[in-house]
């Protein structure tokens, strides 16, 4: 069954006017979103912990839903305020940071914590480490804070986005860590998007996989020698993300996966490796403006043949400029000539096409991050019907 269909639209259609939601709106489908999350932990190797990208999926209610759904208590943040509010979440919740953070802002949140937050920040969040400079930095504020902070080093394992490969960095890295007081090594994180993006040239993906795996072994062989095997075993072991998790069928070199968008499938993420996965968002909003032909503003008053209407339907949408194409009704193209607009987009419909005043247009997200930050609501589609409105989470730029 093809999961952009015309009949599946004009359900989500009826099912909005139905709640009477009138404005634009994202909504999740959430009986495919437990198809996603069926379909990710039966790619999971067995001992295969899973980790919630929570930028991927800024929405309270979305985050619970998928934590209790897969029974785990690992995050993804990615700053400071991200940080604060996962931890008024989940409380109990173990958060690991997927990007380094100025140690400035560090600071300030810690200045701003309560006692028990502080606490919080010390043993449950993993802050992520690309350089040795950054290194000194965090221990030189954990010791004048009188602290103990977690750390998780970067290893550049092909990305080449930052991070340290194995070798001198990364092993004096690790005896500062292993020396501090102040510092403790929680784990590596080696991120690969790259390998399922390839071209499939002479074999390149295969050896780019093979090579990333090797700086890892690597890594971990250079902590194993500071720390022990034992630690190594047991610390933070995070590869892939949702383009590469599927790659993964053992523990020997990852211990645990982090993916987020895989679950809601943005066209991003229309990769052979998730096949499995339906897409599960969408942005729906009214067609405020509808009429025959195509005119460009001012073409009046031109030479006459170039100001006649062009064959087809001009659509202006109740916002737009979103990351996001159109996919219901068919044949919907941005307007090239008239330009983006954020507040009255304009679209370009078939000349046979049914659309009207006030009916929806779909999009379909490229990406989740970003576009779920634009919607005040987040419409629940399951069972034909919108049975819950959610909300984004506030700030997580």
């Amino acid at each position: 069954m093809n999961p952009l269909s015309a009949s599946y639209f004009q359900q989500l259609q009826q099912a909005l006017a139905n709640a009477g939601l009138a404005e634009p709106v994202l909504v999740i489908d959430r009986d495919r979103l437990d198809t996603n999350i069926a379909a990710l932990k039966a790619m999971l190797p067995e001992g295969m912990a899973y980790r919630i990208v929570a930028k991927s999926l800024p929405c309270a209610e979305l985050l619970e839903y998928i934590a209790a759904h897969t029974e785990t208590h690992r995050l993804m943040s990615f700053n400071t305020n991200m940080v604060m509010q996962l931890l008024a979440l989940m409380p109990e919740a173990n958060q690991l940071l997927g990007k380094p953070i100025p140690v400035q802002a560090l600071r300030r949140t810690l200045d701003e914590a309560s006692t028990q937050t502080r606490s919080q920040l010390q043993h449950q969040v993993q802050w992520l480490i690309d350089t040795p400079a950054r290194l000194v930095e965090y221990a030189e504020l954990a010791k004048s804070a009188d602290i103990q902070l977690q750390i998780n080093l970067e290893i550049d394992v092909g990305l080449h986005r930052g991070g340290m490969a194995p070798g001198a960095d990364l092993e004096a890295s690790l005896k500062t860590i292993h020396q501090s007081n102040n510092l403790a090594l929680a784990g590596l994180m080696g991120y690969e998007p790259h390998l399922t993006k390839l071209p499939n040239i002479a074999g390149w993906p295969k050896r780019a996989k093979q090579g990333a795996a090797d700086q890892f072994q690597q890594a971990l062989k250079h902590t194993a020698a500071i720390f022990g095997q034992e630690h190594v075993t047991n610390m933070v072991r995070n590869m892939a993300g949702s383009p590469t998790f599927g790659l993964y069928s053992d523990t020997l070199l990852a211990n645990e996966i982090a993916a987020g968008s895989a679950l809601v499938k943005p066209s991003d993420f229309d990769l052979p490796i998730l096949k499995a996965f339906l897409p599960a968002s969408f942005i729906a909003t009214p067609a405020i403006k509808v009429s025959k032909g195509v005119r460009l503003p001012g073409l009046e008053y031109a030479n006459r043949a170039l100001g006649k209407p062009q064959s087809g339907k001009t659509v202006f949408l109740h916002g737009g400029y979103w990351k996001a194409d159109p996919v219901y009704p068919g044949g919907l193209k941005n307007s090239s000539l008239f330009g983006r607009s954020s507040n009255q987009e304009m679209l370009v419909a078939p000349k046979n096409a049914s659309i009207k005043v006030d009916d929806f247009v779909f999009l379909r997200p490229t990406q989740s991050e970003a576009v779920f930050l634009q919607f005040p609501k987040i419409a629940v589609f399951s069972g034909g019907q919108i049975e819950d409105l959610w909300a984004p989470l506030p700030v997580t730029a």
